[in-house]
C-alpha cells in the first residue's frame, strides 16, 4: 500500500515539473486583443491571473504539449474541447488549448443566449488564441522547452504595447464561414498549430530562443485569427 501511494505521489510530481508555467507575457497579449479589434482587449491577460487561484483548472487551457510531436489535425482539436476547464493530470497530462479556444466561444454563446454577461469568455478566448502562436506551447515541456521558456514568452514585452504595426504588418485574411464556424476554425488552429510546432522544433535544433522578428510573425498569426473570430461573434 505504501508503495502504491509513493509511486503515485512521484507520477503526479513528475507531471506537475512536465508543465509549461506562463505564457506570452501581459502586454504582449493585450496587443494581440487589441489589434484584433477586440473591445475590452484590457481584459485580455486575465487568465493568467485566474490561474493563482484556480491552478490546473485554468493552466491546461493554455498549452499543449504534444509529446508525440505529432501532426496537429482539427480532429484532434475537436476531441480536446470536452476537456476545457478539466485537471486530470494522469488523463490529460498533455493540456488541451486547442480544445479551449472552441470551447470558450461555446461558453460565450451559451451566455449569450441565457442572457448573461458573456464577453469574458471573449477574452478567454483571445489569450488562448494567443498562446496558440507561442512556439513553446506547442511542443514537449522537455529541457530545453524549460530552459528558454519565460525568455520566449517576454521576447517583445518591454516594446509592443508602443510597437503594434510589428503585428498588424503580419496579419492576413482568414474566412470563417458563418454556415462551417467551428469546422473552419478547427482548420485555422490546427494549421497555426502545425506552424508553431516546426518553429519549436526548429528553436530546439539551433538550441536558440526566438527572435523578435519571429514571435511578430507568430503573432501576426494569432491576431489575424481572432480577428475572424471576432468577425462572427461581434
Amino acid at each position: 500500500m505504501k508503495n502504491t501511494v509513493l509511486k503515485i505521489f512521484v507520477v503526479l510530481g513528475l507531471l506537475l515539473a512536465s508543465s509549461p508555467g506562463h505564457a506570452w507575457h501581459d502586454q504582449t497579449h493585450l496587443v494581440v486583443a487589441k489589434v484584433a479589434g477586440l473591445r475590452s482587449w484590457y481584459n485580455a491577460a486575465g487568465p493568467d491571473l485566474a490561474k493563482i487561484k484556480t491552478g490546473n483548472i485554468e493552466s491546461y487551457n493554455h498549452w499543449f504539449n504534444n509529446n508525440a510531436e505529432a501532426e496537429v489535425t482539427p480532429r484532434m482539436v475537436f476531441e480536446q474541447i470536452e476537456r476545457y476547464n478539466e485537471r486530470n493530470k494522469l488523463l490529460d497530462s498533455e493540456g488541451h488549448i486547442y480544445g479551449a479556444i472552441i470551447a470558450s466561444l461555446r461558453a460565450y454563446e451559451k451566455d449569450l443566449r441565457a442572457g448573461k454577461y458573456a464577453k469574458y469568455h471573449l477574452a478567454y478566448c483571445a489569450h488562448y488564441i494567443a498562446d496558440l502562436s507561442q512556439p513553446l506551447h506547442n511542443i514537449p515541456y522537455d529541457n530545453f522547452n524549460q530552459k528558454v521558456h519565460d525568455i520566449n514568452d517576454g521576447i517583445v514585452e518591454e516594446t509592443i504595447l508602443n510597437e503594434p504595426q510589428k503585428i498588424i504588418q503580419h496579419m492576413y485574411v482568414i474566412k470563417l464561414h458563418q454556415d462551417n464556424f467551428e469546422e473552419d476554425l478547427a482548420r485555422e488552429i490546427a494549421r497555426i498549430a502545425n506552424i508553431s510546432r516546426k518553429l519549436g522544433y526548429k528553436l530546439r535544433a539551433e538550441n536558440r530562443s526566438i527572435t523578435k522578428e519571429e514571435a511578430y510573425v507568430q503573432l501576426g498569426h494569432s491576431a489575424s485569427l481572432f480577428k475572424a473570430v471576432l468577425q462572427h461573434h461581434q
